[in-house]
Formats: C-alpha cells, sequence, structure tokens
C-alpha cells in the first residue's frame, strides 16, 4: 500500500512541476488554480493513505515550504507562484523530500538562471552590469538598469524548483526502490 501511495504522490508531484514549468516559461505566472489544486492532492492522498498521520506529514510539509520560501518573496527573488508550487509539493510529498528539493534547486537555479541570463543578454549584457555596479560602487549613486542588461531579466523559476526535486528524488532511497521494482517487474 506504501508502495501505491509513493507511486501516486511521484506522479502528481511531477505533473504538477511540468504543468508549472509550461506556465512559467509562457507565462511568466505559476496560476494559483494549480497551486491550490496540488495543495489540495497533496493532504487528500496522504490522509487517505496514512489518515491523521498523513495529514500531518502534509502539513508540516506544506507549513516549512512557506517558512522557508516566504522571506525569498520578501525579497522579491521568488514569486508568490514558486512559492505556492513548492506549499503544494510539500503537501505532496513531505518536509524531508521537501527540505531537499528546495537545497538542490538553490544549486540547479543559479546554473539555470546564469544560462539563461546569458542566452537572453549575452555576454555584452553582462559587462554592461558589471560596469553599472561598479559605477554604483565608485560614483555612490544608483543608476538604473538599462536595456538589455542582466539586471533588468526576470527569471522564471519553476525549472529550477523542478530540477531540485528531481535531484531529490534521485537520491531518496524509497523512490529509487520503487522505480527499481517497477522496472523490474515491467522488464522481466
Amino acid at each position: 500500500m506504501a508502495d501505491y501511495q509513493l507511486l501516486l504522490q511521484v506522479i502528481i508531484a511531477g505533473t504538477f512541476l511540468v504543468l508549472a514549468i509550461v506556465f512559467d516559461l509562457t507565462k511568466e505566472k505559476i496560476p494559483n488554480w494549480l497551486c491550490l489544486f496540488a495543495i489540495f492532492c497533496g493532504f487528500s492522498i496522504n490522509s487517505y493513505f496514512a489518515q491523521l498521520s498523513g495529514l500531518m506529514h502534509s502539513f508540516i510539509g506544506f507549513s516549512l515550504a512557506f517558512i522557508i520560501l516566504f522571506p525569498t518573496f520578501i525579497f522579491k527573488i521568488l514569486g508568490a507562484g514558486d512559492i505556492k508550487l513548492m506549499m503544494g509539493v510539500g503537501a505532496l510529498m513531505g518536509p524531508q523530500l521537501l527540505v531537499w528539493s528546495i537545497a538542490y534547486a538553490i544549486v540547479a537555479g543559479a546554473i539555470t538562471s546564469s544560462l539563461l541570463i546569458i542566452w537572453r543578454s549575452g555576454f555584452s549584457g553582462c559587462f554592461k552590469t558589471l560596469k553599472r555596479y561598479w559605477d554604483c560602487f565608485y560614483l555612490r549613486t544608483y543608476f538604473k538598469p538599462e536595456e538589455g542588461e542582466v539586471a533588468g531579466q526576470r527569471v522564471p523559476y519553476a525549472p529550477a524548483l523542478a530540477i531540485g526535486w528531481l535531484w531529490a528524488c534521485s537520491l531518496n532511497q524509497d523512490i529509487t526502490h520503487l522505480y527499481s521494482s517497477i522496472s523490474h517487474s515491467l522488464f522481466s
């Protein structure tokens, strides 16, 4: 029964993350209905399979995502959709996988954001931003970013969150055991 629960959780979380990537890349916004549905699914699945302990597991994952990520919203590092999406992942997968997903998403986000920014603005945009930072520092005056600069770019973070989640799943013993048992039963 636990294998069915874990399989359902992984499939649903993966589906929500793929949809979030599509919305984030095309519309630069993760819709509220998607996040709320992920949260609802997390609480429903965990409470169905594990009753009160499952409900608490979802609540802790949901709350922990909010506690960890809300400061990133205040400092305008992440958008509200990214945080609500991870609250849904926390409700689905629980606190342990959530924390590792966020940790790995930070690493993935540094790489994907850098590559996307360089792709969008080129090395000339990076140079313009570095020069502006130097001018701001040296002259002790703030200058707004110019057109084509790196600093003015918005970067979708759902891909990094999904990569972090996949990375955490690939290192989780229960999930890798589930994958190997499914692979063994399908291909033997």
